[in-house]
């Protein structure tokens, strides 16, 4: 079984340092079924391969040598020992992934840091690949995370073309990517197309499948299929894994639509912007000196989860008027499993925010990020009225689209918002004018500004407002 990684990056042997292997040496390491080893072919300036290539043993891997196996009706057949294991690449190979290349698969390089956060010119080689869905399922895998795909199926007989081809495919994957990306949609891919996974598939495998995926796989195409045939088609496991991506794809962490929430557009989408506009928030939060916090139209708690690690902030709510989104914040937050003292810190209620709720009065700080938009434009002074009037918190601190800025996204043509629930974006202007009213009505002061990169002709893709309540006389 044989699985090759080159790079032209200059210099090549620099991959060496990505891997933590020395192109030197030949490294091999023990697995359940065998031994994986590492050497290089080739390891020049110019071009540089690492092969990792691994020997089965069928004993092992049939469950010999004293190695209990739980009873099953196929525990003793021949096929346990006689089968494509040793030649075709499967599940295997994550195994040997994870075993030989930890610290690259998690995208660490002590020698090498700054090239390991770098995309580098690769090419992946994996000549017998049981594919089970044909070469077409391959590219409809690998294609959408900016792979190229050359997928060969292999002929059962080459001296008997009539008879077809074989379920095996010879692949090739070129590139612009990061190791630890390539390799993560290796470990997780690979078995997928093979789909007859080699080990028993128990919970923990969930939380494996979700770390190796994490940034690609809550918005791949395929992330059905992918999940229930990694997780070896246990209906329980797929279905509390796709449940935790559409969790991600609900948060800010993950757009819904397209992914356009990026601080660049035209690029890879990443979860950059979203990760700035949580730290503003945390920011403005932190200069009120606000200690009792109320999150408002949390979701699935993104920004909970960033409250509840800072100290500082003594009691922390959130609200969202949908229960579902309120069970992901307890799931994201393991409320189960925290000590009783920090959970005393934490409170999640169903209110919607177009009625008056007294639970939300005389709390220092509220945060409405990325909620406004999501309310209907007739309903939004009964929202003002909720949460300045009658809530009236010491600072609220709002984030929304800058529609101008959409201009700069590939796929949002005049009259599409960023999201599907979008009821309107503003324009600054417009912002402005909102806050204008509000601070006039009930007795704020406010900052405007912007979030993620300043475009000098549309501004930044996030606004932020600061508003801070007024002293309040008494006669």
């Amino acid at each position: 079984m044989l699985l090759t990684l080159t790079t032209t990056h200059r210099p090549a042997t620099d991959l060496g340092h990505l891997l933590v292997k020395h192109p030197e040496r030949v490294q091999s390491f023990d697995l359940p079924a065998g031994t994986a080893h590492v050497l290089y072919p080739e390891a020049d300036e110019q071009r540089c391969t690492a092969a990792l290539l691994i020997e089965v043993d069928p004993l092992k891997l049939g469950g010999g040598r004293g190695r209990k196996q739980p009873a099953t009706p196929d525990t003793f057949t021949l096929g346990q020992y006689v089968n494509d294991r040793p030649y075709a690449a499967s599940s295997l190979i994550s195994s040997a992934l994870a075993r030989v290349f930890r610290s690259a698969l998690r995208g660490e390089s002590r020698d090498r840091p700054e090239l390991a956060a770098t995309a580098i010119p690769l090419e992946v080689r994996v000549p017998v690949l049981r594919c089970r869905g044909g070469a077409g399922l391959a590219e409809r895998v690998f294609a959408p995370l900016g792979w190229t795909v050359a997928a060969t199926p292999i002929p059962l007989d080459e001296a008997y073309p009539e008879w077809g081809d074989s379920r095996y495919v010879d692949l090739t994957l070129t590139g612009l990517l990061r190791v630890a990306d390539a390799l993560n949609h290796l470990y997780v891919l690979l078995p997928v197309l093979d789909d007859a996974k080699h080990y028993w598939v128990a919970p923990d495998e969930v939380d494996k499948l979700l770390r190796a995926g994490a940034g690609w796989l809550a918005d791949h195409p395929e992330r059905a299929l992918i999940t229930r045939r990694y997780l070896a088609h246990r209906r329980a496991l797929a279905g509390e894994a796709l449940a935790r991506l559409a969790e991600l794809r609900l948060s800010d962490e993950a757009p819904v639509d397209d992914s356009v929430e990026s601080d660049q557009p035209h690029e890879t989408p990443r979860a950059s912007l979203a990760v700035r506009r949580r730290e503003s928030v945390l920011a403005a939060l932190r200069a009120s000196g606000a200690g009792r916090v109320l999150d408002l139209g949390c979701g699935p708690g993104a920004l909970l989860a960033a409250l509840v690690a800072d100290r500082r902030f003594t009691e922390v709510v959130g609200t969202d008027v949908s229960s579902q989104a309120l069970t992901l914040a307890a799931r994201r937050l393991r409320l189960d499993r925290l000590p009783e003292r920090q959970r005393d810190r934490i409170k999640l209620w169903q209110s919607a925010l177009t009625y008056r709720d007294d639970r939300l009065r005389g709390y220092d700080a509220a945060v409405l990020m990325e909620v406004i938009e999501h309310v209907d434009p007739p309903r939004l002074p009964a929202l003002e009225d909720a949460v300045f009037g009658h809530a009236r918190p010491g600072t609220v601190v709002v984030t929304t689209p800058n529609v101008e800025c959409n201009v700069r996204y590939d796929g949002l043509g005049a009259g599409r918002f960023r999201h599907a629930d979008h009821r309107f974006e503003w324009t600054r202007a417009e912002f402005a004018a909102w806050v204008d009213r509000v601070t006039t009505a009930h007795g704020y002061t406010a900052t405007i500004d912007g979030i993620g990169d300043d475009d000098p002709e549309v501004g930044s893709p996030t606004q932020l407002a600061v508003l801070t309540r007024k002293e309040e006389t008494t006669a």
